[in-house]
């Protein structure tokens, strides 16, 4: 599975639940155009999406995640992506290929364990995926056992937060330079130039959000130049 990702495009098809894409409909939709547009994945919020996903595209690859409803608004310090053991388990069963999580150093709910969530995906036979901020966090969570790394989380927490508007090509080259699992880059990604410099730094492959599934925020870059 993981060589069927290598220098490829996985894209992240969510919407928030007060969002009109969140409807089902929309969101099958747009999952059958991004495929139909080359996506080799796709990286999928909740067990409708996932459930749904696997039923038109069942050797498609699905990265499942957990979030709530809102983001909140204290996320740069608390664990919202697939926080706990349970979420784990809802999206394994929904049909998940990797489970992505939050593998920063933050507190986890119920005072649970990062190892305790990685060893239980591993022993479902799925890929574990640590989302992370730092060169720290994810040695951290290599050393722990996980499958993937990903920057997904560089940029959005307390000590990372003021980190450049743009991909963490320096964390990826690092990573990719001192450790052999494959490093993802996600977040921050707008333009094909962007993708090809994440893959010159070493990226394995490249998830894409926004800047193809969130007609909202598309539609915003161009309406704030009017300001």
């Amino acid at each position: 599975m993981l060589q069927n990702l290598k220098r490829k495009i996985v894209v992240s098809v969510q919407a928030m639940t007060d969002e009109p894409l969140y409807q089902e409909l929309a969101l099958n939709a747009m999952i059958q155009s991004v495929v139909n547009g080359g996506a080799c994945a796709l990286r999928l919020a909740g067990k409708r999406d996932i459930k749904n996903a696997k039923k038109m595209y069942p050797n498609l690859p699905v990265i499942g995640i957990t979030k709530p409803s809102k983001i909140p608004d204290n996320f740069l310090d608390v664990v919202y992506i697939t926080p706990t053991l349970n979420d784990a388990k809802e999206i394994i069963e929904a049909g998940a290929d990797i489970v992505a999580f939050d593998a920063t150093m933050r507190e986890r709910p119920n005072g649970e364990k990062l190892s305790d969530i990685i060893n239980f995906i591993k022993s479902q036979n799925k890929l574990a995926m640590a989302d992370i901020a730092t060169y720290d966090e994810a040695k951290n969570a290599i050393e722990l056992g996980v499958d993937i790394v990903s920057t997904t989380l560089s940029g959005y927490t307390r000590e990372t937060q003021n980190k450049p508007n743009e991909p963490d090509y320096e964390l990826c080259q690092a990573l990719s330079r001192d450790f052999n699992v494959p490093v993802i880059v996600e977040g921050k990604i707008w333009t094909p130039e962007q993708v090809k410099k994440a893959f010159d730094f070493g990226a394995f492959c490249v998830v894409i959000g926004s800047a193809i599934t969130r007609p909202q925020l598309i539609t915003k870059r161009f309406t704030e130049i009017l300001k």
